[in-house]
């Protein structure tokens, strides 16, 4: 597994502790990481407190600039509309992606919108070799079921 995607991973097992949705991901301009976020959804009580958002974010203030131009993303879960939407208006020029959404993905699973015809192309790959990526979710889903099924029990 690529060192950048590594550090998205420490990302996305932050928030599992924090028992949020395990996403992680970084941001790299030139061979160095200037920006790295996990999900927060459940801590801020925000829908827009995706790992891409806030990595975006601290990118763009480190930057002092919108435009991360030059700049990669490497996250553990494909990105979502929203996401994917403020991917391509940073500019950044390519996405690295650790799993599949097959319910909420829109770079390849429910649509590609980087391949909608807009001002800025933004490149994608699925890295290969990725698997505790999905592994960590699928393990965060479980045992939140498990959580779930056990309160139920409980009446």
């Amino acid at each position: 597994m690529d060192k950048y995607m590594k550090e998205a991973l420490k990302q996305a097992k932050k928030a599992y502790i924090k028992e949020e949705v395990p996403v992680g991901a970084v941001i790299v301009k030139d061979g160095v990481i200037i920006s790295k976020a996990y999900n927060l959804r459940e801590s801020k009580q925000s829908s827009l407190a995706h790992a891409e958002i806030i990595c975006i974010n601290r990118a763009c203030k480190k930057m002092n600039s919108w435009r991360l131009d030059g700049c990669e993303m490497y996250v553990t879960l494909e990105p979502c509309a929203m996401c994917s939407g403020a991917i391509l208006q940073a500019r950044i020029k390519k996405v690295y992606i650790g799993a599949y959404d097959y319910k909420n993905g829109c770079v390849g699973s429910l649509c590609n919108m980087f391949n909608v015809n807009t001002t800025h192309k933004v490149e994608y790959e699925y890295m290969q070799d990725c698997e505790e990526c999905s592994n960590i979710l699928s393990e965060f889903f479980e045992q939140l079921r498990s959580r779930k099924k056990g309160k139920n029990n409980c009446l």
